[in-house]
């Protein structure tokens, strides 16, 4: 299987999407960095940051920024890797193979998944630790409400960006189920929709329920679409 995993990265060239994550996690540091120091987000005339219901914390708003990027990169990826090999009848190739389609579909979404998870753990560890580390010299605008010194704080980073990386399968399912790399991604962020928007004081971020619910649905996802890939035709 981890010789399946490499294949996929050396096939798909992962180090395009190392760079692209890269870049985004500097990108968010300076810009969540700036939203804590810097006042870009307080009201001009009050001075008190303006923030939507349930993000008057500083990891509310890491949570929500990282979540989406996560997201998106998940199904872009998952387009890429297994929607679009579909399409495109490259996976035809693969299925020649004298390896079982399942296996292969499994090495294709966790090579997404793996990439996806460390990235998106090292990206929150990066902005919170910028974020701690400016709190020796400034003033955040928003309250800072984690301790990176405990062990609850690092299982409950593993926890959740598992949680995000895995509502991708859904995405892929929707895609599979279209025939449409379009779809996965559209899927993707509807899924941000979701999961991280608000309506006045109603959102689904805080629920504790709604991510088992929304996990569960996703390992149901990613079940059906390798369960499905024996007897299913190619697009």
């Amino acid at each position: 299987m981890l010789k399946l995993i490499r294949l996929e990265w050396k096939k798909n060239n992962i180090g395009k999407y190392f760079t692209k994550a890269v870049i985004v996690a500097v990108l968010l540091c300076l810009f969540l960095f700036a939203l804590a120091y810097l006042g870009i987000a307080n009201d001009p005339d009050t001075g008190v940051p303006d923030a939507a219901s349930g993000n008057e914390m500083i990891s509310s708003s890491i949570e929500l920024f990282t979540s989406m990027t996560a997201l998106i990169l998940t199904g872009v990826m998952l387009s890429s890797f297994i929607v679009s090999a579909y399409k495109n009848k490259t996976m035809n190739l693969m299925f020649s193979y004298p390896i079982r389609r399942q296996k292969i579909l499994v090495s294709q979404m966790l090579a997404v998944w793996i990439f996806n998870f460390a990235a998106l753990v090292l990206t929150r560890l990066l902005i919170c630790s910028c974020i701690l580390a400016g709190s020796c010299f400034m003033t955040s605008s928003f309250p800072i409400d984690y301790d990176m010194t405990g062990v609850g704080f690092y299982l409950q980073l593993l926890v959740k960006s598992a949680v995000i990386v895995t509502m991708g399968f859904i995405a892929l399912f929707v895609g599979l189920a279209m025939k449409s790399s379009k779809a996965t991604i559209v899927t993707s962020f509807l899924l941000i929709f979701l999961t991280q928007a608000s309506i006045g004081d109603l959102t689904m971020a805080n629920q504790a329920a709604f991510p088992l619910i929304l996990t569960l649905i996703s390992l149901a996802a990613a079940f059906f679409s390798v369960s499905r890939a024996e007897t299913d035709d190619l697009m």
